[in-house]
């Protein structure tokens, strides 16, 4: 499970890496420990460092710019928390606003997560040709905001420990 947060030397997040990796960068004196998990330490025969929730590299590295997060399946679903943008009850699939069969394309603006019934309810249609207005409007998340969709944001149960406010 990738748990760790890592911080540019800036302080901007860059990503997350498994705790293994988390744990080299510190050893190698590549990052730092910004956060450790209360009460928790890795032990070895020379040495002994805090369980980290964050680190941040010593040094400054450069990461092109991205514009906008790439579109997949799993992060509309996620984006959208799992719930259907028709009936709001539990989504296990993608529908297509304007449908592929009238030219709508895999993307951000054009995609909300949707109950297997709904999807096949609506068919080929756009939602009002099928009288089924969208519950909430589908938007682009920002390539940090896609991170921690990534990362299980929409869930609170997959949320990881250093991103639970309450948990701090």
């Amino acid at each position: 499970m990738r748990d760790t947060l890592v911080l540019n030397a800036s302080f901007e997040p860059l990503s997350t890496v498994t705790l293994n990796r988390a744990v080299v960068l510190i050893l190698t004196d590549k990052a730092v420990v910004e956060q450790s998990h209360p009460g928790l330490r890795m032990r070895g025969a020379d040495v002994d460092i805090p369980v980290p929730r964050v680190i941040r590299l010593c040094r400054y590295v450069r990461v092109p710019f991205r514009r906008q997060a790439p579109w997949s399946r799993r992060g509309v679903l996620i984006r959208d928390q799992h719930r259907c943008a028709y009936c709001g009850r539990r989504a296990s699939t993608v529908d297509h606003v304007v449908p592929r069969a009238q030219g709508g394309r895999d993307s951000w603006l054009n995609t909300v997560a949707s109950c297997a019934e709904d999807n096949h309810r609506k068919a080929a249609r756009t939602p009002e040709q099928a009288g089924m207005p969208l519950l909430r409007q589908p938007f682009v998340p920002s390539p940090a905001e896609a991170m921690l969709l990534a990362m299980g944001a929409g869930d609170r149960s997959a949320l990881p420990r250093w991103l639970d406010r309450s948990a701090a």
